[in-house]
């Protein structure tokens, strides 16, 4: 737990993602392409510590342990917390900060 509370916070928006997750793409892309936001991305698949980091992914009330999305070290959730951010507007005044400037 200490590992990805410490990788959250590290970086304004974080997405903890495995490599081969559809919903975790569907996540980056509308962050990258939609909001333009570029997150630091971790790929639990491709860590050793993975499994612990996926179990305490659970632990901190993911439903899913990925995508899981921190934004200022705060767990926002997984794709559907996200997407229900983002339709209801609260999304894009929470990554105000952190994107990039067009």
């Amino acid at each position: 737990m200490d590992k990805v509370m410490r990788l959250a916070s590290e970086k304004g928006v974080v997405l903890f993602s495995k490599s081969s997750c559809c919903l975790c793409y569907v996540v980056k892309n509308l962050f990258q392409d939609q909001l333009g936001v570029t997150p630091t991305i971790y790929e639990i698949d491709q860590d050793p510590d993975g499994r612990e980091m996926e179990k305490a992914l659970m632990r901190l009330g993911c439903n899913a342990p990925v995508p899981a999305v921190f934004i200022g070290g705060k767990l926002v959730g997984s794709t559907n917390e996200v997407m229900s951010l983002h339709l209801g507007g609260g999304l894009i005044p929470l990554l105000k900060p952190y994107q990039a400037l067009r």
